[in-house]
């Protein structure tokens, strides 16, 4: 099923954080959302996942769960980086450890989120949300603070498990929209 928003608008006291604005993604399409901060780019994320309602407008999306990298990491700090992924998705310890490996983490499968670096986090934080079996994830700046080749092997990685799904990515970056492919490209200003 195609995304499609239609005409959405928010507000924060007064002030129009997203004004009338309109997508379209088809099936398995990939659009990069970029522009300055306060320009609604999360917001928006946090309407299509039905977390913040808007003031106006209409969203149709693929059915079932959404897959989100929030700017936090958002980790179970008593559980450890494979159950993390195992505990909250649903899925088995062999696609957990596949997908750690993948992020470069295969050494830190029984490690607590404590005991991982910010980058370690952020990447576990992807792993997890390419575990949650979902037709549409959404990804607020994921690459943010990965060392550049770093950044480039795991988009590479995030570009193959997000072969069949639709893909919505914010970001500072328009490199990092071209280096995963992103077939749309939406441009957000702080006036929505």
């Amino acid at each position: 099923m195609p995304l499609r928003i239609r005409h959405i608008s928010k507000s924060y006291g007064g002030k129009a954080v997203l004004r009338d604005f309109s997508m379209e993604l088809p099936e398995n399409g990939r659009a990069g959302i970029l522009g300055r901060s306060g320009g609604g780019k999360t917001t928006l994320l946090q309407i299509i996942a039905g977390i913040t309602p808007a003031d106006s407008g209409e969203i149709e999306r693929p059915e079932g769960r959404v897959s989100y990298v929030f700017q936090e990491y958002r980790l179970l700090p008593w559980l450890t980086a494979e159950d993390n992924i195992t505990e909250t998705t649903g899925c088995g310890k062999a696609l957990a450890r596949e997908l750690l490996t993948a992020m470069e983490l295969e050494k830190e499968f029984r490690s607590y989120p404590d005991d991982l670096s910010g980058g370690m986090k952020q990447r576990l934080s992807i792993a997890r949300a390419l575990a949650c079996p979902s037709r549409l994830i959404l990804l607020d700046e994921p690459f943010k603070g990965l060392d550049p080749g770093l950044r480039e092997r795991v988009i590479a990685k995030v570009d193959e498990y997000c072969a069949e799904r639709t893909v919505i990515l914010v970001t500072h970056d328009r490199v990092e929209c071209e280096m995963l492919r992103c077939g749309f490209i939406y441009e957000l200003d702080e006036n929505g």
